[in-house]
Protein backbone atom coordinates (compact mmCIF):
# COMPACT_ATOMS: atom_id res chain seq x y z
CA UNK A 1 0.00 0.00 0.00
CA UNK A 2 2.79 2.38 0.90
CA UNK A 3 4.51 1.51 -2.37
CA UNK A 4 1.38 2.45 -4.31
CA UNK A 5 1.07 5.82 -2.59
CA UNK A 6 4.76 6.61 -3.16
CA UNK A 7 4.51 5.54 -6.79
CA UNK A 8 1.40 7.69 -7.30
CA UNK A 9 3.11 10.72 -5.73
CA UNK A 10 6.23 10.23 -7.86
CA UNK A 11 4.11 9.92 -11.00
CA UNK A 12 2.19 13.09 -10.11
CA UNK A 13 5.44 14.94 -9.42
CA UNK A 14 6.95 13.76 -12.69
CA UNK A 15 3.88 14.96 -14.62
CA UNK A 16 4.04 18.42 -13.07
CA UNK A 17 7.76 18.75 -13.73
CA UNK A 18 7.37 17.56 -17.28
CA UNK A 19 4.48 19.91 -18.01
CA UNK A 20 5.61 22.44 -20.54
CA UNK A 21 5.49 26.08 -19.72
CA UNK A 22 3.47 28.02 -22.27
CA UNK A 23 5.57 30.11 -24.65
CA UNK A 24 5.81 33.78 -23.84
CA UNK A 25 3.19 35.73 -25.69
CA UNK A 26 4.69 38.25 -28.05
CA UNK A 27 3.10 41.66 -27.83
CA UNK A 28 2.39 43.09 -31.27
CA UNK A 29 3.86 46.51 -31.98
CA UNK A 30 1.51 49.48 -31.57
CA UNK A 31 -0.34 50.58 -34.67
CA UNK A 32 1.10 53.55 -36.54
CA UNK A 33 -0.24 56.99 -35.72
CA UNK A 34 -2.85 58.19 -38.18
CA UNK A 35 -1.68 60.80 -40.66
CA UNK A 36 -3.23 64.22 -40.57
CA UNK A 37 -6.08 64.36 -42.96
CA UNK A 38 -5.90 66.87 -45.77
CA UNK A 39 -8.98 68.61 -44.38
CA UNK A 40 -7.26 69.25 -41.04
CA UNK A 41 -4.16 70.60 -42.74
CA UNK A 42 -6.15 72.87 -45.06
CA UNK A 43 -8.48 74.15 -42.33
CA UNK A 44 -5.56 74.89 -39.99
CA UNK A 45 -7.25 73.04 -37.13
CA UNK A 46 -4.88 72.56 -34.21
CA UNK A 47 -5.95 70.49 -31.21
CA UNK A 48 -3.34 72.11 -28.94
CA UNK A 49 -2.90 75.81 -28.16
CA UNK A 50 0.12 77.73 -29.40
CA UNK A 51 2.02 79.50 -26.64
CA UNK A 52 4.27 82.49 -27.40
CA UNK A 53 6.50 84.03 -24.73
CA UNK A 54 7.60 87.62 -25.31
CA UNK A 55 10.01 89.65 -23.18
CA UNK A 56 9.05 93.33 -23.27
CA UNK A 57 11.03 95.55 -20.95
CA UNK A 58 10.53 94.30 -17.41
CA UNK A 59 7.47 92.21 -18.30
CA UNK A 60 7.09 88.69 -19.59
CA UNK A 61 4.04 88.36 -21.82
CA UNK A 62 2.67 84.90 -22.60
CA UNK A 63 0.11 84.68 -25.42
CA UNK A 64 -2.18 81.67 -25.83
CA UNK A 65 -3.73 81.03 -29.26
CA UNK A 66 -6.04 78.29 -30.47
CA UNK A 67 -6.49 77.89 -34.24
CA UNK A 68 -4.68 81.19 -34.68
CA UNK A 69 -7.10 83.12 -32.44
CA UNK A 70 -5.76 84.86 -29.33
CA UNK A 71 -7.86 83.86 -26.32
CA UNK A 72 -5.65 84.61 -23.28
CA UNK A 73 -2.65 86.75 -22.38
CA UNK A 74 -0.65 86.42 -19.17
CA UNK A 75 1.41 89.43 -18.15
CA UNK A 76 4.07 88.83 -15.49
CA UNK A 77 5.72 92.08 -14.36
CA UNK A 78 9.20 91.91 -12.85
CA UNK A 79 7.75 93.10 -9.54
CA UNK A 80 4.27 92.12 -8.41
CA UNK A 81 1.72 89.44 -9.22
CA UNK A 82 0.76 88.35 -12.71
CA UNK A 83 -2.49 89.39 -14.34
CA UNK A 84 -4.43 87.85 -17.18
CA UNK A 85 -6.36 89.21 -20.13
CA UNK A 86 -9.06 86.75 -21.19
CA UNK A 87 -11.46 86.73 -24.14
CA UNK A 88 -14.47 85.11 -22.45
CA UNK A 89 -17.05 85.55 -25.21
CA UNK A 90 -14.75 84.86 -28.15
CA UNK A 91 -15.42 88.28 -29.68
CA UNK A 92 -11.92 89.74 -29.30
CA UNK A 93 -12.75 91.85 -26.21
CA UNK A 94 -10.23 91.09 -23.46
CA UNK A 95 -11.23 91.28 -19.79
CA UNK A 96 -8.58 91.72 -17.09
CA UNK A 97 -8.28 89.28 -14.19
CA UNK A 98 -5.98 89.66 -11.21
CA UNK A 99 -4.35 86.39 -10.19
CA UNK A 100 -5.48 83.14 -11.79
CA UNK A 101 -8.59 83.57 -13.96
CA UNK A 102 -11.61 81.39 -13.35
CA UNK A 103 -11.48 79.56 -16.64
CA UNK A 104 -14.54 77.59 -17.56
CA UNK A 105 -13.19 75.12 -20.10
CA UNK A 106 -14.39 73.88 -22.45
CA UNK A 107 -16.01 76.85 -24.15
CA UNK A 108 -17.41 76.28 -27.62
CA UNK A 109 -19.09 78.61 -30.05
CA UNK A 110 -22.24 76.78 -31.09
CA UNK A 111 -23.77 79.36 -33.39
CA UNK A 112 -22.22 82.40 -34.99
CA UNK A 113 -24.35 84.96 -36.84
Amino acid sequence: MLRTIVAALLAAFALTVRAETPPKAQVPPPPPLPDKSQEEEQSGFQPEPQVSIIQKGDETITEYRLNGKLYMVKVQPKVGPAYFLLDEAGNGQMKRFEGEPNLKPPMWVLFKF
